[in-house]
């Protein structure tokens, strides 16, 4: 395990323990790659993190219908009946997905996330992928 997975494990499990009721925690690439998660099973967060590639493809489109803005998608709140779901852009290329029951403390959740994108966001990135096979 390198170095920086093991940075966000604990990253991720700081803001889990920080926040009662959170159930998965996903870091993803903006294309959908799983990059680190918490709390979760590879395949519960590589679906989450392939279901959040098109959430987040899609708020950027309706942000596009805004005459002021860039489009970019900063955060998504899903409300369902058992709990939140919160997808925020982490930094360039990346996304904090987090799943909680619905016992959580809604507001503190997207504090925490917030708090922790601000504080290490710069970490909190994907690699651009090249579509050509290197050699």
């Amino acid at each position: 395990m390198s170095q920086q997975r093991s940075n966000m494990d604990w990253m991720l499990r700081d803001l889990a323990e920080g926040v009662p009721h959170t159930r998965h925690i996903v870091l993803l690439s903006a294309d959908g790659l799983r990059m680190a998660q918490h709390g979760t099973d590879p395949d519960t967060a590589d679906r989450l993190a392939a279901a959040c590639a098109g959430l987040q493809s899609l708020a950027a489109a309706v942000g596009h219908e805004f005459p002021h803005g860039d489009g970019r998608m900063r955060l998504v709140v899903i409300e369902v009946s058992g709990g939140f779901f919160y997808l925020m852009a982490a930094g360039p290329r990346a996304y904090l997905a987090v799943l909680a029951d619905e016992g959580v403390d809604a507001g503190l959740v997207g504090q925490r996330m917030r708090d922790l994108v601000a504080r290490i966001g710069e970490h909190l990135s994907a690699p651009v992928r090249s579509s050509e096979p290197t050699a």
